[in-house]
């Protein structure tokens, strides 16, 4: 017999649904409690979807919820659910896929997708089969609500659907899903089109045997009167572009002038979706061919979509110039990830592989706008577009940037400055000779009375960084940094986040340029401690431990460290351990202490030792949660990776000063446990500090070498660029320190470096420290003579590499003493052993 409900146990679920809607806290939470005492009973999931799709009588908001607590159910227990529940809710989702309101089709089409997340699909097979019938009823709103459950499957489980687990089902519902693309009804259109377009990116094959019929049906439907329609046409057109180029290329131009005139549509939706279509272009080898002759269209729609529109100014209060004051509300701050340390020949840190040192600041100063829009897409675009023409883009832009940049409209005034900043990196060259009259302009743009000009031109004033820096000083450098300093203490909010980092900018390109001006520099920092909010205090850390990193040991003058080790320290003290703020103010902490030097030494003990207890807590954390899951919570363990990267800047900067700090602690063992850690980053700062410690105070990590050695070698595994690289360049430390003593070791490291060097694509940072490291590892072996030709055989591969750094020093390229001496080191050691087996 088909389950009924009990009246009474009926009317008690419909009240604690009502109660749910209270606003009363105290009525929120003992909603919550009957809640976790109802999930006990296994029928309560049966009331849950009969109010759903029976009680057609409640309105709606109660059913919708009704579907949605049952949801959560389902994502939490569906494990538990006895077959004959499971199989009713199954039932009453499919029967009821077409209920007349919209909002109660989509609570379902919601809980079928949980439920298939669950791993259902391959044990509900009837559900595919069933949809894709429904999809054919007269009745619109059982083929809308059926459509509207596939789309959901599709976008969750594309990769299932292709799969011979379920018999390819994507072979059967693709033909299906265009069949639909000339549905009358629009909604039904763009459901077709959504569910097609998640099979793109990944080329299923299913799309790939229909792609002429695809794309034909997009063409047809390129001028639909339904905006939702028009935008999943452009996206696409854009993923076809990334995986199907061969087939748009006949049709380019056309797509190009629709791409034209949908990037100017009416509906933002759209013309974001299109606009995304020049980003993608960029990227294509024929970029340049297929869009020249479209440029004198395409730049003024780009620039165009440039300015902030009307709802922009509204969400980023743009009439407010004044709100220091007011303080920041915790959603402003955005979660901040901590970058391990990684080690270069140079060990300057933190230049990751890869790409992996993107400047994240490159955006165009709307970052509390979070959401991706016309805006920041066009001036993507135009940035992508100037790195791929170069000067060719300047005859479009310059005509209209004179119109922009001295507007009286400050709308249109400010969109010109970041058309400005947008194509620095790409039309630097041909923009040299406007720079010396357009530089005074921008820089006189930081003093306008509208706060949203005066951020947007510290953003593109740092774009303009390098070329400043190349100047005489006194030409715009110094007016510059005058002027950036004032905004750092700007009375708006987001001019001071924009000065901060523009700042930053502006300290990395101009390095030692900056020591005549350190003390009004630091003033001016030290002085914004007092102003910021939360949000901007964090960035000014990152402007002070920039600071440091360009102009290192100029800062340790006791005048400086007077001015600014304070505040630093106030904070340090201000902040708990479990505090997320200790992430940025340790990494500011870091550069200052190893710029500081010996001028870092009255500070360094309260600091070792909290790094220390960091480190100390976060194992024993880890190691609790280990033993007992279920009653600890995982360890966040950037507060270890920061710790031990803030130890490698103390042990860089005191060197052997932090002798005595090493031996008063209990850091070697804590190392050990960290070098073993399973989170990859965790290892990365280990290696760092290893190395850091081996240069420092070698006598105290010696003892520890048999130990450490055996995870080293276990470590030189490229598959962790970041980790390998670091475990090589300690071993090559403790190498140097161990001479002859290192030979019982070499044979733990020697085999995997050689592997790491043969291996084609080696990044060139990892390539170089593996190649030092190698060199000295064979010197140390002195293997027999009839193993000499197996080591030089696999080491010859070194050659380029090493030649190549031999040149840089040669051609007196910007690599600091550290850099150089590796370098020489593994030149004349390659020499040594070529000389030494002549003969052979």
């Amino acid at each position: 017999m088909e389950w009924q409900p009990d009246e009474q146990g009926l009317q008690q679920v419909l009240q604690l649904l009502k109660d749910s809607q209270s606003p009363n806290t105290a009525t929120q939470r003992a909603v919550q409690q009957k809640l976790e005492q109802l999930n006990q009973f296994p029928d309560f999931n049966n009331y849950l979807i009969f109010v759903l799709t029976r009680l057609k009588t409640e309105d709606e908001p109660t059913r919708s919820l009704s579907g949605l607590i049952l949801k959560n159910n389902v994502k939490a227990h569906y494990q538990n659910f006895p077959p004959a529940v499971a199989d009713f809710i199954k039932q009453e989702c499919l029967n009821n896929i077409g209920d007349p309101s919209p909002l109660i089709r989509a609570t379902i089409g919601i809980l079928i997708t949980t439920i298939t997340s669950k791993g259902e699909l391959q044990t509900w097979p009837e559900l595919l089969p069933q949809l894709c019938n429904l999809l054919n009823s007269e009745d619109y709103n059982t083929c809308e609500g059926s459509f509207g459950a596939l789309q959901k499957i599709c976008e969750d489980s594309s990769e299932l659907l292709e799969s011979d687990a379920l018999n390819r089902p994507l072979n059967i519902m693709i033909p299906k899903f265009l069949q639909f693309f000339k549905h009358c009804s629009p909604k039904i259109r763009s459901h077709a089109i959504a569910c097609v377009n998640q099979f793109i990116i990944g080329r299923a094959q299913a799309l790939m045997d229909n792609i002429d019929t695809f794309i034909e049906s997009l063409f047809a439907l390129a001028t639909d009167e339904d905006s939702e329609v028009r935008k999943n046409v452009c996206r696409a057109l854009v993923m076809l572009l990334e995986v199907r180029i061969d087939r748009l290329i006949p049709h380019m131009h056309s797509i190009i002038q629709y791409m034209l005139q949908r990037t100017q549509d009416p509906d933002e939706n759209v013309s974001l979706e299109a606009c995304e279509f020049w980003l993608t272009l960029a990227e294509q080898p024929i970029c340049k061919e297929v869009l020249s002759g479209h440029l004198v269209q395409l730049i003024p729609i780009l620039v165009n979509g440039m300015k902030y529109s009307e709802i922009d100014i509204i969400l980023l209060k743009g009439d407010v110039e004044e709100d220091e004051a007011v303080p920041d509300s915790e959603q402003d701050i955005k979660p901040r990830f901590h970058k391990s340390r990684t080690v270069t020949l140079q060990h300057e840190g933190g230049e990751g592989e890869e790409g992996e040192d993107i400047d994240e600041d490159d955006d165009d100063d709307d970052d509390t706008l979070s959401d991706w829009n016309l805006r920041k897409c066009s001036a993507a675009a135009l940035d992508v577009l100037a790195n791929v023409f170069r000067d060719e883009l300047l005859p479009h832009l310059l005509p209209l940037l004179k119109g922009l940049l001295f507007s009286p409209d400050w709308v249109t005034k400010e969109s010109g400055i970041l058309v400005l900043g947008a194509i620095a990196e790409g039309c630097m060259q041909g923009m040299v000779p406007y720079l010396p009259e357009l530089l005074p302009h921008l820089i006189a743009c930081l003093c306008d009375k509208k706060a949203l000009v005066r951020s947007i031109a510290c953003w593109t004033l740092s774009r303009y960084a390098h070329w400043v820096v190349s100047q005489p000083p006194d030409s715009h450098l110094k007016p510059l940094m005058t002027e950036l300093l004032k905004r750092i203490l700007d009375g708006n909010k987001r001019v001071q986040e924009a000065a901060c980092s523009a700042f930053a900018t502006l300290e990395e390109e101009a390095c030692t340029e900056l020591v005549p001006y350190l003390s009004f520099i630091l003033d001016t920092l030290v002085f914004a401690f007092g102003k910021y909010q939360h949000k901007n205090l964090l960035i000014l850390y990152d402007a002070i431990g920039t600071l440091a990193d360009s102009v290192g040991h100029h800062l340790n003058q006791p005048e400086y460290i007077q001015k600014l080790m304070p505040p630093l320290i106030a904070k340090w003290n201000e902040l708990k351990d479990e505090d997320k703020d200790l992430f940025p103010l340790l990494e500011c902490l870091s550069s200052v202490a190893t710029a500081l030097q010996s001028g870092f030494l009255p500070y360094c003990e309260p600091v070792y030792q909290r790094c220390v207890t960091l480190v100390q807590k976060t194992l024993a954390q880890a190691m609790m949660y280990n033993q007992h899951p279920d009653q600890y919570e995982a360890p966040d363990k950037d507060f270890m990776i920061v710790a031990l990267d803030l130890l490698s800047g103390l042990a860089e900067g005191l060197g052997g000063s932090v002798d005595q700090l090493v031996a008063r602690s209990n850091i070697m063992t804590l190392l050990f446990q960290c070098m073993q850690d399973p989170m990859p980053e965790v290892r990365q700062s280990s290696f760092a500090l290893l190395g850091d410690l081996t240069k420092a105070c070698f006598p105290h990590v010696k003892p520890c070498i048999a130990e450490f050695m055996p995870i080293l070698g276990l470590n030189l595994n490229p598959e962790f660029i970041s980790v390998c690289n670091n475990a090589t360049w300690a071993i090559g430390e403790i190498a140097m320190q161990m001479g002859a003593d290192m030979q019982p070791y070499v044979g733990l490291v020697l085999n995997n470096l050689v592997e790491i060097i043969n291996r084609p694509n080696t990044p060139k940072t990892l390539l170089e420290n593996t190649g030092t490291t190698a060199l000295t590892q064979t010197r140390m072996l002195n293997p027999p003579p009839h193993r000499q030709n197996h080591y030089l055989g696999s080491m010859i591969v070194l050659n380029p590499v090493v030649m190549a750094l031999h040149y840089d020093r040669q051609a007196g390229l910007r690599v600091s003493t550290g850099g150089v001496s590796h370098a020489a080191a593994v030149y004349q050691t390659l020499v040594h052993i070529v000389e030494e087996h002549q003969g052979q």
